[in-house]
Parts: structure tokens; sequence; C-alpha cells
């Protein structure tokens, strides 16, 4: 008669067992799921970032880099011919051109001479002094298919996260003796600087302005050098981190500079070049 009795309890105990184990289980199937969906959802969140970060914001700058170029081609046609009504178009080109000349045809010349004098000036004047993220210029580079507006400073949000090449304040401006040194993306935000890299020695490199056209050649390039390596953009360039790169003599440079290697911001890579042209509108 005891038997019985004991088969029960026994398969109570087995029941009880049976039903700890089996919400021991489901708990740990709940956080594993909970956990999935937290991967997931995070997984998700940094895809989105990465489409923002590598697409949308290249789209958008792009589009926007456009039509500040079309805006700014637009208001040069119309100065010139407000200037060619008042008569003010043959004075400004007296001037450019004169720089030219004075430097025996080519604005390359050592910027000590009375001609180089002239063309830091004359330009000068031209131009006039652009705002701060103001876009006043135009960058076009034939062999990357490059056109782009350059704005004054080298601020992100204002003037590089458009963009927009930024021009390094108080460097020299496009045509004057000195440097005209430049900054952009080389990823995201419409990375116009992406490959730089892939610039020659004899490439153009063509800026335009209210004053005039100004035609740069690819002269040197710098592979890869200190963020904090200011020498590069001084008024003859020439690097303090690696002195071998660079210029000793005075003349009329253009230097462009982006991060490398891509996708960081560890490097500077530097392209250096000299003024050939120059014309007036």
């Amino acid at each position: 008669m005891r038997a019985p009795g004991i088969v029960r309890r026994g398969l109570g105990v087995s029941g009880v067992v049976d039903h700890g184990t089996r919400r021991r289980r489901a708990a740990y199937r709940r956080v594993v799921w909970g956990g999935g969906e937290v991967l997931v959802t995070v997984g998700l969140l940094l895809l989105l970032l990465v489409v923002h970060q590598l697409w949308w914001t290249n789209r958008q700058a792009r589009e926007g880099a456009e039509r500040k170029v079309q805006a700014l081609e637009k208001e040069w046609g119309s100065g010139e011919e407000e200037g060619e009504e008042k008569g003010e178009g043959q004075e400004q080109g007296a001037g450019v051109s004169g720089a030219g000349s004075g430097s025996g045809g080519s604005a390359g010349g050592d910027a000590s001479s009375g001609g180089g004098s002239g063309a830091s000036t004359e330009s000068g004047r031209a131009q006039g002094t652009p705002r701060s993220s103001q876009a006043y210029a135009v960058l076009s580079i034939p062999r990357l298919g490059l056109r782009v507006p350059v704005a004054e400073g080298v601020g992100k949000r204002d003037v590089l996260n458009k963009g927009y090449i930024g021009h390094y304040p108080h460097t020299q401006q496009a045509g004057q003796a000195g440097n005209f040194a430049l900054a952009g993306h080389r990823n995201t935000h419409g990375e116009p600087f992406r490959y730089i890299n892939r610039l020659r020695r004899g490439d153009e490199i063509d800026v335009e302005t209210a004053a005039g056209r100004y035609v740069y050649v690819v002269d040197k390039t710098l592979p890869q050098t200190s963020a904090h390596d200011g020498g590069v953009i001084r008024e003859v360039p020439r690097s303090t981190v690696r002195p071998a790169y660079g210029y000793s003599a005075p003349g009329y440079y253009i230097t462009l500079t982006t991060c490398t290697p891509e996708y960081t911001s560890r490097y500077r890579l530097v392209v250096w070049g000299k003024l050939t042209s120059m014309r007036p509108r």
C-alpha cells in the first residue's frame, strides 16, 4: 500500500523540477531574443548612419555645390554686362593683364620683381576681400571632372561640409604672388578632393573669379605629412615635417590639401601647382 504513495510523491518532485527548468529556459530565450533585437536595431542604425555619411551627404553637398557654381557664373555674367556699360571692364582688364605682362608674359615669375608686386596688388584690388564663408570662386580640375565653389575659410559646417573648397585665411588669393592655399574633404560631404592623388605633373587647375580666370599647372605632390604641417601653406610652401618637399623661392603657387589615408583624418595629402597664365573678364 505504501509503494503507490512513494511513486506519487516522486512524480510530484519530478513535475516541480520540470516546471522550474521550463521557466529558466523561457527566461533564457527571452534574454537571447531581446539581445538579438537590440543587436539588429543597433546594426540597422549603424547602416543608416553609414548610408547617410557616404551617400546622402555626398548627394546633398554636390547638388548644393552645383547650384552655387551656377549662381556664381550667372552673377559674373551680369557683372560683365554692367562693366561693359560703365566702362569698368576695360579698367579691370588692364590691371590683371598688366600683372601678367609684368612677369614676362607668365605670372609664375619671382614675386620680388616689379611685375610680381603689381600682380599681387592689382589682383587683390580686382577681387576684393571675400567675407568669411562666402563662396567667391570656382575651382575646375579637368582631369578629375571637378568643378566646385571656393569659399573663404576652412570651417566644416559653413564651408567644407557644403561640398565647397575652403580657402585658408591669411594665404594669398588666386593670381596673387605667394600661395593660394585650399582644403577640401576627401570623403563624405561631396568629397571634392577624393581623387587629387591621381593628379600628375602638368595637369591644369583652373580658378575663376569675378576678376578673371587663373590657370595653374600641377608641379609637385607630397603624398603624406602631419595634419599640423603648417609649412605646406606658407607663402613659399615647404613641408616642416619633410623638408625635401616644397619650394625655396617666391612665386605664384596653389596648394591643395586633404586628408589621407581615405576615411581617416590622421595625415594630409598635398598637391602644389604654379600659375602659368591669367585672363581678365
